[in-house]
């Protein structure tokens, strides 16, 4: 028996196939239909949302950066200027106080040396009351200022007396200093800096005591309420900003201590973007949040420079990441650079190489504390205070001693575990307060502060309280961070959130 296809003839046949094929492109219209327009979709939605970060993007004139610049061929590896702004234009007032017409000024500053392999780096801090020459800057008439010599690092960002302020000037003032070429400049202020941490999830953070209200404004007459628990936390928004601003009621109230936090929580900061990894899923409401929140030199004034340098950076390993501060010493309430070690460390990094004796792998570079044969450097100190903890009080009214003296006492081997207040500020001579069975330890310390008495206490533990005597430099030792050795004042990104709680 034959069936109805096999009776037809071979016109129909054909028919009926040609019939099929229009059938099956019929079928296949509606899903290519489909397809190009997700297709058309998805380019659009890039596109737009490559024009929505793009439009998020501030940036400031590139008139105002200097044309006296170090060679840019000279330095090696790539650095970037970081600075965050107290600036109260556009709702910062809201989070940080104060008038919404005040100058804008620097309230942190660093520079970031991403070195050429993208595997390593330094984040160098610059005190913002350093005594610096501020190189001639534009105004906003167009006129340029003079030089300005021995004054403040923060009042180059100031020139002009602007509310958004002068991020060319301070990117002028940072390559005069340090003779590196800033290949970028990133201006982060408060409301941007509080949406960048709301968008992380909070970064974790440390304190070793209780703070309130009076801690971040100690104008006020009463304590206020609870800001923070000792111990870790997480905090983000307007909590994340009060950490980093918060100075007098913690440590010994100082613009270092103040410092020391501040690189504790951009470490927990960058641990946490780490962590959380670099996919489209973390990284887009990221870079909406950073693209909002930042103010940027012309070249990286677009979302595709802007993501780019992001993503160049995704190989730097946390551990292989330091922040360190410029070498330092007061001169009287200011700060002072000390040299040869800042010119040293800027040579370092102007070559591409670990600053000396920072514990990283770097080049085949030394870990910190040990020199090229193994033994243990104590800095040149005649007092080794291996095993034996000293809490450091400061007994007069000036700020800043207490973290003095225990950069003196941790180069020495000794360890701090905190630094803050005497119960007084009369103190006139410098006392070591020692507790049952610590004589020892007593003597022991005495040796690097020989003019210190001692005193028995009935109370546990050992305290070095200053008096006016102590100048900020003990016998035996280099003189604290007058001494300026980035290994002692390194800190890795990965570090745990509660170490170094000496400086809060």
């Amino acid at each position: 028996m034959t069936t109805p296809d096999q009776q037809a003839t071979p016109e129909r046949r054909v028919g009926h196939r040609r019939s099929g094929r229009r059938r099956r492109r019929g079928r296949l219209r509606p899903a290519l239909a489909i397809s190009l327009s997700l297709i058309v979709l998805v380019t659009a939605g890039a596109g737009w949302l490559y024009l929505r970060l793009t439009g998020n993007i501030d940036t400031f004139s590139a008139d105002g950066i200097s044309d006296d610049r170090p060679d840019a061929a000279a330095s090696k590896g790539e650095n970037v200027l970081v600075i965050g702004s107290d600036a109260r234009t556009g709702g910062n007032s809201d989070l940080g106080g104060g008038d919404k017409g005040d100058i804008g000024r620097s309230d942190t500053a660093f520079l970031l040396h991403v070195y050429a392999d993208h595997r390593h780096a330094v984040a160098v801090s610059i005190p913002r009351d350093t005594l610096v020459t501020i190189p001639p800057c534009r105004l906003p008439d167009g006129t340029w200022t003079e030089e300005q010599s021995d004054t403040m690092f923060n009042a180059a960002y100031s020139v002009g007396q602007t509310p958004e302020g002068n991020p060319a000037c301070t990117q002028n003032t940072v390559e005069k200093l340090s003779g590196l070429r800033v290949d970028h400049t990133v201006v982060v202020d408060f409301k941007g800096f509080a949406s960048l941490t709301d968008v992380v999830g909070g970064v974790e953070v440390c304190l070793p005591q209780d703070l309130y209200q009076r801690d971040l404004n100690p104008n006020r007459a009463a304590r206020g309420k609870k800001l923070f628990d000792k111990g870790k936390q997480n905090v983000s928004g307007q909590r994340a900003l009060d950490y980093v601003r918060i100075r007098h009621g913690i440590g010994d109230g100082s613009d270092i201590g103040r410092i020391k936090r501040q690189q504790a929580f951009m470490s927990g900061l960058l641990k946490k973007i780490k962590d959380d990894g670099f996919t489209p899923t973390k990284l887009l409401p990221l870079a909406e949040a950073a693209t909002d929140a930042l103010t940027v030199d012309p070249g990286l004034g677009s979302a595709d420079k802007l993501l780019k340098f992001a993503m160049s950076l995704k190989d730097v390993d946390l551990h292989n990441t330091r922040f360190v501060t410029i070498p330092w010493r007061y001169e009287g309430s200011r700060v002072a650079v000390v040299e040869p070690d800042a010119g040293d460390l800027w040579s370092s990094l102007k070559d591409d190489r670990a600053p000396a004796d920072a514990d990283t792998d770097k080049d085949g570079g030394k870990s910190g504390g040990e020199d090229g044969d193994g033994e243990e450097d104590n800095g040149g100190s005649e007092v080794s205070g291996q095993g034996v903890d000293v809490a450091v009080r400061n007994g007069t009214g000036t700020t800043g001693l207490a973290a003095r003296a225990a950069g003196t006492l941790e180069e020495s081997g000794f360890t701090v575990t905190g630094t803050g207040n005497a119960d007084r500020t009369d103190h006139a001579t410098t006392v070591i307060q020692y507790g049952p069975g610590r004589k020892d330890d007593a003597e022991k310390l005495a040796g690097l502060f020989p003019d210190a008495g001692l005193e028995s206490a009935d109370e546990d533990g050992l305290v070095l309280v200053l008096g006016d005597d102590y100048t900020g430099e003990a016998s035996g030792a280099r003189g604290g961070e007058a001494s300026g050795a980035p290994a002692e004042d390194a800190r890795t990104a990965d570090a745990d959130p509660c170490s170094d709680l000496s400086y809060g």
